[in-house]
């Protein structure tokens, strides 16, 4: 929810201690993170025998539907023979397995992708501080704006839908009381130009809504 990133590592160690598996759903990582997009697991140099079970959905930086389980053969099979919402659900359809090797393909070898979309997140982080943004600690596509009050948050996307431009606004109970936000997502679709709108139409805001700027000059989020 907040683009944070699990440390893969600490959590290996201490399933290991533990005589444990580690499982990792890495919704948003792939074909974003890692230097091929394979995700956070290459991103942080762990392996499958750091991580037992990866997960992975195909609707957000492949494009298209549906997920998948990566394990060893052993449970693979044991999923396949005893995992009841697989076993009664039906085949992805061609079209759509069709397009997601498409998207593997452009994932593997245009890496110029991930490039622009890293230097989109550090541009909109460097402007974003500039301004005064109540930022939170994300240096990944998912770039989280602390607004706090859920009424005020839903206003500012309603606002800057009405300009064009679509930002989620996340409330409880999605999230704790008081910590409503905006969830900006940047794309490798996204231009500089894109991302310079955006902030100047949340500073066009501030002044209604002086919430999304902190009350110091410190970084971070404001208590």
């Amino acid at each position: 929810m907040d683009g944070d990133v699990a440390d893969l590592s600490a959590l290996s160690q201490l399933a290991k201690q533990k005589d444990a598996w580690l499982m990792v759903d890495d919704a948003h990582g792939m074909a974003a993170l890692g230097h091929t997009g394979a995700g956070i697991c290459e991103a942080q140099a762990v392996t499958q025998h750091d991580v037992q079970i990866l997960m992975g959905t195909l609707g957000k930086g492949f494009g298209t539907a549906g997920a998948f389980v990566a394990g060893s053969t052993e449970l693979i099979d044991y999923l396949t023979n005893f995992a009841r919402p697989y076993i009664y659900t039906t085949a992805m359809p061609a079209s759509i397995a069709a397009a997601t090797l498409a998207s593997l393909n452009i994932i593997k070898t245009e890496p110029q992708r991930r490039t622009h979309l890293n230097d989109l997140i550090a541009h909109f982080r460097k402007e974003a501080a500039l301004l005064g943004f109540n930022l939170m600690t994300s240096h990944t596509a998912i770039q989280p704006l602390l607004v706090g009050d859920a009424e005020q948050a839903l206003a500012i996307s309603n606002e800057l839908k009405q300009q064009g431009i679509m930002v989620t606004a996340i409330r409880p109970p999605t999230v704790p009381q008081g910590t409503s936000r905006l969830r900006i997502t940047l794309s490798a679709a996204h231009s500089v130009d894109h991302v310079d709108r955006l902030l100047s139409a949340l500073n066009g805001l501030a002044d209604i809504y002086p919430s999304i700027k902190k009350l110091d000059n410190t970084h971070g989020v404001s208590s």
